[in-house]
């Protein structure tokens, strides 16, 4: 989730960029103070969350926090505001706190954390320097590395040879522990596969070149979370770069077009239900 943006497309969209998260940071802070009831929290869910106990609804210090950054900082987050809105206004629809994992560690990560106060908001990132290097300016973000068992250069192959291990397969596929199914990951810490996830942002890890692990492991396991959910409710899954060709493979394969209900610019949002169709033999 590290800047990418081309040099000459960056002066362009910093300001408009900027101008764009402060007044969505600083709506955030308005809404929250407005109402007893917020609209900016998920469906009560099971798994691990973090809400306050208390009743003060002043900006966390995490949105403060947020506000101050991006007023202050040159550096923009990798999705364009069209892109942000649609998780933001999902996380704005509802009522109380969310479980929100996203795949990726950088620039956006206090405007996600912001954006879910009172929830539980955590970061999965494949670069164990880049998190050292996020956490220093913002202690206050929980984040995990991950480690990665695939490379970009078996994409292909990992999409259609897949069904032919039982523990890859719709109705069986597992996560933790699953070291047969090479697109499960399956090394992630326990408060993962602990927590159902109401959102799931998947804007990592790199999938730019031969050796990168690529998104596909990011993008099955995402689709195992999501159907093997026990609580009430649909999963959204925002996967980000979609204009790449490994990136829409596997979204197609594994979150499913029936499943999407909204896109912009390079980012695709699904809302999953859970299913427990042991007959099932694909995902979509």
């Amino acid at each position: 989730m590290k800047n990418r943006y081309p040099l000459q497309q960056r002066k362009l969209f910093i300001g408009l960029a900027t101008i764009g998260l402060i007044g969505a940071a600083l709506f955030i802070a308005t809404a929250i103070t407005a109402s007893d009831t917020s609209s900016l929290h998920c469906p009560i869910s099971t798994g691990i969350q973090t809400r306050s106990n208390d009743n003060n609804n002043n900006p966390t210090p995490i949105q403060l926090q947020s506000i101050l950054h991006y007023a202050t900082s040159r550096v923009v987050p990798q999705q364009s505001v069209s892109e942000i809105k649609i998780s933001f206004d999902v996380l704005k629809s509802y009522n109380h706190p969310c479980n929100f994992l996203v795949f990726g560690l950088g620039h956006d990560s206090l405007m996600w954390a912001s954006f879910n106060p009172g929830g539980y908001t955590l970061f999965l990132e494949e670069d164990p320097r880049w998190v050292q290097t996020v956490l220093k300016d913002a202690p206050g973000l929980r984040a995990h590395t991950v480690r990665y068992r695939t490379q970009l250069r078996e994409a292909h192959k990992l999409i259609t040879t897949y069904r032919s291990e039982p523990t890859c397969s719709p109705s069986k596929a597992f996560l933790r522990g699953n070291k047969a199914c090479k697109l499960a990951l399956e090394n992630l810490p326990d408060e993962v596969y602990d927590t159902e996830w109401d959102l799931i942002m998947l804007d990592a890890p790199k999938g730019y070149y031969a050796e990168a692990p690529g998104r596909m492991a990011a993008v099955f396991s995402a689709a195992v979370m999501a159907r093997n959910r026990k609580g009430s409710g649909v999963t959204h899954v925002f996967l980000h770069d979609v204009d790449r060709r490994v990136e829409k493979a596997y979204a197609e394969e594994f979150l499913c077009k029936k499943n999407m209900v909204k896109g912009a610019g390079r980012l695709w949002h699904f809302m999953i239900p859970p299913s427990n169709n042991t007959d099932d033999t694909r995902f979509c």
